[in-house]
């Protein structure tokens, strides 16, 4: 009974392993980048290099808010909506911006955004359209180019079987605890699941925690059935209901001056005396049903939605808040969600996160590779198409992914920035490269082609700081001694992964060599034993 259970356990974890690996392979991947999203885009845009973090942040928000209110009145007052986006500690410069009215047939309106120095209060030179890390965080959860129901649900079930694999590789790991000090170096297919068993289980709480609260991100379109029969609207009155709503000022009608900003602000500061807002959103200025509605860090709670008060434009009265202290229900809901993402990590959390990404991705490559090796290795070499699909899909997935990530950051410094849909261009470079990748693995996938792969991502990722060295005003050593760490350590990472694709590249060399003169040995043995 023990043995046969053990058995189940242990082809459930294959299987809902292998079949989904690929994605989920994508998943963490993508995920493991988006961690670190704003300082991507501080990467992606040139023209915020040098802008330096203001040491009285805070302190200087409300001058910013009044400076931004005056500008947005004389620049679009018929705008049907301002939005004023304040420095964060990630993210170093102002915006103003405001909504275009909607032309005939648009479905959305579109923003002119003015970026701003806020140490200086001066425009900066225009942004580059650049997707950016929001291109990876919709990678992660979207898988990109699928719409956005169809995406979020092949995310659910291929995180529903990575959580079984995980629960499933829980059970049949009989030391589960010796595994976390065990790898056998040069040692095969040996090798390989020491290097499956000792990610997995370094990092076992973080994959547990990630893949659950990713799934419950997603709940309300797993689970929709309760709200669907406590609402008559559904969903929308549901979400309409824990969201803050403005019920008062809807049915106004007319023009109306917006009141002096300050008025608000008063209000929330008596309210949140440290408040640290992160933007301010007016809907309809100068009309009588405008509203203001101003949205405020949760700093380091485990909370996910940012704590808001939403007030009359015209008066100035608040007419709805988020709520103060949040009910069990909605806290362990806000608390599962800001774990997942990592809104409140500080730096050394964020890096434990990306860490623990990077054992997740190491976990689901070498598993899959374990699962090619030993099927080959019981066929005696002989490889049917299910196995030449899979180490063509491990090859893809597994090298294709660094490339095509490379691609994305050169396209970034190589595009005009004048160039129509530049920021898809950047998408067509990641797909492209990635696309290359797999066709070359079609056709080969031995440790040749494994080996040509190295050498080509380890010149990728060297060309990446390269290229920004030779096409911008900042490189690596610039960074260091100005301490612009963020701009520091994203090109220190690509040279480090270009070091590690040098080392790959090289023991593939050495290996394929070793297994040469293992076979000519075999074959003069053979000739000697037939003389």
């Amino acid at each position: 009974m023990k043995d046969s259970f053990f058995r189940s356990m242990t082809w459930l974890h294959t299987w809902v392993g292998l079949l989904t690996c690929w994605i989920i392979y994508v998943i963490f991947f993508a995920g493991t980048a988006s961690f670190f999203r704003d300082e991507i885009n501080l990467w992606n845009q040139p023209a915020i290099h040098n802008v330096q973090a203001q040491t009285d942040r805070v302190a200087a928000q409300r001058q910013q808010i009044i400076k931004g209110f005056d500008y947005l009145n004389q620049h679009a007052s018929n705008s049907p909506s301002w939005r004023i986006t304040l420095p964060e500690e990630r993210i170093p410069y102002l915006v103003y911006g405001y909504a275009k009215p909607k032309e005939p047939g648009q479905r959305r309106s579109q923003f002119v955004n003015t970026q701003l120095n806020p140490n200086t209060m001066k425009a900066l030179p225009p942004f580059v359209e650049s997707k950016g890390g929001n291109f990876f965080y919709r990678l992660h959860y979207q898988l990109y180019y699928l719409d956005a129901i169809t995406g979020r649900w092949v995310v659910c079930f291929a995180s529903f079987f990575m959580l079984l694999a995980i629960i499933s590789g829980v059970v049949i790991h009989k030391r589960i605890f010796k595994d976390m000090f065990t790898f056998r170096r040069n040692k095969g297919t040996r090798s390989w699941l020491d290097a499956h068993n000792l990610s997995s289980v370094l990092a076992l709480p973080f994959h547990l925690m990630i893949t659950y609260t990713g799934i419950i991100t997603l709940i309300f379109m797993l689970f929709p059935y309760p709200a669907l029969t406590t609402y008559d609207k559904g969903m929308r009155g549901f979400f309409n209901d824990v969201t803050p709503s403005n019920n008062v000022t809807n049915n106004a009608q007319g023009s109306a001056e917006l009141l002096p900003i300050n008025t608000i602000l008063d209000q929330v500061y008596t309210k949140w005396p440290s408040a640290d807002i992160t933007r301010v959103q007016v809907s309809k200025p100068n009309m009588a049903a405008s509203t203001v509605t101003v949205l405020v860090s949760p700093a380091k709670a485990l909370r996910d939605q940012s704590p808001r008060l939403l007030f009359s434009g015209a008066t100035g009265e608040l007419v709805a808040q988020t709520d103060d202290e949040l009910s069990s229900s909605k806290a362990l809901y806000e608390s599962l969600n800001s774990m997942h993402t990592g809104r409140f990590a500080t730096p050394l959390l964020r890096w434990l996160y990306v860490l623990g990404g990077i054992a997740g991705c190491v976990m689901i490559g070498s598993g899959c590779i374990v699962w090619a090796k030993r099927i080959r290795e019981r066929n005696k070499g002989k490889a049917s198409f299910g196995l030449q699909l899979v180490e063509a899909l491990n090859l893809a997935t597994i090298m294709g992914l660094p490339l095509a990530t490379c691609a994305f950051f050169i396209a970034n410094r190589l595009l005009s920035p004048t160039v129509a849909g530049r920021g898809e261009k950047e998408v067509t470079a990641f797909f492209l490269a990635w696309l290359v990748v797999a066709v070359m693995a079609l056709l080969k996938r031995d440790r040749l082609q494994w080996r040509v792969m190295a050498a080509i991502n380890a010149l990728a990722c060297l060309s990446v700081p390269a290229i920004n060295a030779l096409t911008t005003q900042g490189n690596i050593v610039s960074y260091l001694l100005n301490k612009q760490w963020a701009l520091f350590i994203f090109d220190a990472v690509f040279l480090l992964f270009s070091i590690l694709f040098l080392v790959q590249t090289e023991k593939l060399r050495t290996a394929s060599s070793a297994s040469k003169k293992t076979a000519n040995k075999l074959a003069d043995n053979k000739k000697r034993q037939e003389a």
